[in-house]
């Protein structure tokens, strides 16, 4: 069942995102709780998640980005998609991006935008197959 993230579930999140990048849950610290408040409080940040037996197994988050240009019409940023490895090539991922689709649809964006910083093959097509192309933009990053 695909949904958007409530507030009990942030521990399952936060687990789920070891199998992203990180490389271990932060601390359930004040700036943590605040930051997980902050999310889920505003109205533009929408955590999408994918839930089989009970466990949220496959998750992205879905940004609509206000903007006064494109007819005055926001767009949708996508990012932190991830599913657990042991629930992989079951189509848990493209669900959550299908119901990011909808909400920026909803929401009137004119286009969403999604980096990955994967260069797998597999991955790639992931994407291309959900919609999404490399050929429309140069993106660029600076880290801070």
């Amino acid at each position: 069942m695909v949904r958007e993230a409530v507030q009990s579930d942030l521990d399952a999140l936060l687990e789920l995102y070891l199998h992203l990048h990180e490389k271990s849950i932060p601390e359930k610290d004040e700036h943590l709780m605040n930051m997980w408040k902050q999310i889920m409080e505003d109205p533009n940040h929408h955590i999408i998640v994918n839930v089989v037996d009970d466990r949220i197994v496959s998750t992205c988050v879905c940004l609509i980005i206000p903007n006064m240009t494109r007819g005055v019409r926001p767009h949708a940023f996508v990012e932190n998609v991830v599913t657990h490895e042991d629930y992989r090539k079951k189509g848990y991922a493209g669900e959550c991006l299908e119901y990011a689709l909808q909400l920026a649809q909803k929401e009137n964006c004119y286009k969403m935008m999604l980096l990955t910083g994967s260069k797998d093959p597999e991955t790639l097509r992931f994407y291309e197959n959900a919609g999404y192309n490399s050929n429309d933009k140069t993106a660029f990053v600076r880290w801070l």
